[in-house]
């Protein structure tokens, strides 16, 4: 009966950590997309300002 209880503890606690590192990875997607478009806008502002000098 200890082994059993020694593996599903093992378990909940991989568990625990697979469902922190997801979250984990969920948030720092969503701050990768934001950088991305704030890229995109710098970047198609500095192509308008340069057609704007010429």
């Amino acid at each position: 009966m200890k082994p059993l209880l020694i593996a599903l503890a093992l378990v909940a606690l991989v568990l625990l950590i697979v469902g922190i590192a997801v979250e984990t990875l969920k948030f720092l997607l969503y701050i990768g997309l934001v950088v991305l478009v704030a890229s995109a806008v710098l970047l198609l502002l500095q192509r308008v300002r340069a057609r704007a000098h010429r």
